[in-house]
This record gives structure tokens, sequence and C-alpha cells, in this order.
């Protein structure tokens, strides 16, 4: 993930959960401590997050319609699933992995 990429990626969560995300908390999501947390994101916003950041900001982004449900996380394609549900279920996948980034916020 690059420093752009983490950039829009913010931008993208926010938009996911009606409202604008800060540093501070993209911060918070990504495990930073509160004191320094918020400039350590604005430099990799310019050069990237380290590799492990940037594993976790992938699962978390799949909140967003924008970023694709991970192959290990999608059971929505399988065959013993119905295609006519496969769409509601993606759609409440998404809805708990924002329940998700509003408690890692909280």
């Amino acid at each position: 993930m690059t420093g752009p990429e983490l950039k829009k990626l913010r931008e993208h969560l926010g938009e996911a959960l009606g409202r604008e995300l800060t540093a501070a908390d993209m911060a918070k999501l990504c495990g930073l401590s509160a004191a320094d947390g918020a400039e350590k994101l604005r430099r990799w916003e310019v050069t990237g997050p380290t590799p492990k950041v940037a594993a976790l900001l992938r699962v978390l982004a799949m909140a967003s319609e924008r970023y694709p449900i991970l192959e290990k996380f999608d059971v929505f394609d399988r065959h013993d699933v119905p295609v006519k549900d496969r769409a509601a279920r993606r759609q409440a996948f998404r809805e708990q992995m924002r329940d998700d980034v509003r408690k890692r916020l909280a």
C-alpha cells in the first residue's frame, strides 16, 4: 500500500461510515498511540505504511464498497449459498465490517 492509497482509503472509509475520518482516527485504527499517532499516519500518507499495518488496513477496507472482499473472507460465492442471497449477504458483511471499524474508533 502506498501513501496516496492510504490517503484514499481514509477518504473511502469515511464515506462508508458517514463521517470524515481524521488522521487521529486512522492512527487509532492502525493501533498507533494517541500521542504521536496522527503525525505518524500523516507521514505514512506520503511514504506508505508498514507491511503489517497495510495488511490490517486491507481487511478494514472491506467496510467500503470501493474495495473488494478479500478471497479468504468471500464465503458468498460458494456453491451452498443460493445466488439470490449473495448480494444481501455481502451487504450484511460490509455492514458488520463498518460496525467493527466504529467499535475500534470508540
